[in-house]
């Protein structure tokens, strides 16, 4: 016989989000789950293609998170529509298959534009949404980050230690604005069934053994991620900031010189 597991549900009428790279993936879980419950949701990304096929609701601005100008607009543009800001989802973020190289490899054009999107981007969104937020007293900044911030492996040189700069970013916005009425959160998932990660899935070795390096034995889905937010953004968690959540299928927990499943 099946237990129950319980439910869930949440009402975010009224409230506004912004979610960076919100066409595919995670964002887009993010941005669709949201307006599921009721939110005003803005979706910043540069692939315009991909939002053309966004639900009805969600509002669409093109932008590119490493540029500072395109950062400021997204912000305007939310506000503007909507009348304010509540929750800011630094999403956007880029793993190419290039990047899977050692750093001695790396040339200094990749490297800028891995830290351009995947560090700067989240500062520069979050310089703007910031602003917003201490003028309304109130507002929550959800970075996406990765289990790679916590945990490396070997070809991951740019994208790791800056996903474990995001973490610091949470951590210390969170502890400059927990005074302000703004909390500052994150989540660190696991390998996450996304366009990004099917690009790269032989150089991560093929989703069988990409799934059962997590305790949970399998790949998780972008849905599982939005829910997360959910709840870290909602009065639920309003004890929580400053802090990370790992969505990760157990794959932190598993030391690397354990036994393979």
């Amino acid at each position: 016989m099946t237990r129950p597991c319980g439910s869930v549900s949440y009402s975010n009428n009224g409230r506004v989000i912004l979610v960076t790279g919100g066409a595919n993936g995670i964002g887009r879980a993010i941005c669709e789950r949201w307006a599921a419950t009721g939110a005003s949701v803005v979706c910043m990304d540069v692939d315009d293609a991909a939002a053309e096929s966004l639900p009805e609701g969600i509002d669409f601005v093109k932008g590119d998170t490493s540029i500072e100008e395109d950062c400021q607009n997204a912000v305007a543009f939310a506000t503007d529509t909507h009348g304010g800001l509540d929750v800011l989802v630094n999403n956007a973020a880029i793993q190419p298959k290039q990047s899977y190289i050692p750093m001695h490899e790396y040339s200094r054009e990749l490297w800028e534009r891995i830290v351009g999107v995947n560090f700067t981007g989240y500062a520069m969104m979050a310089k703007y949404a910031l602003k917003v937020m201490l003028a309304q007293k109130s507002g929550v900044v959800c970075n996406i980050v990765s289990a790679q911030g916590h945990r490396t492996a070997r070809e991951v040189a740019a994208y790791g230690p800056i996903k474990a700069a995001n973490l610091l970013q949470t951590q210390q916005w969170g502890v400059e604005y927990a005074r302000k009425g703004i909390r500052v959160v994150s989540v660190s998932p696991g390998a996450i069934m996304t366009p990004m990660i099917r690009a790269t899935l032989d150089e991560q070795g093929g989703a069988e053994q990409l799934a059962n390096r997590h305790p949970l034995g399998r790949i998780g889905e972008p849905s599982e991620i939005a829910e997360a937010t959910l709840w870290l953004c909602s009065a639920g968690a309003s004890f929580v900031t400053a802090t990370d959540l790992a969505v990760d299928g157990g794959i932190d927990a598993l030391a690397a010189f354990a036994e393979p499943y």
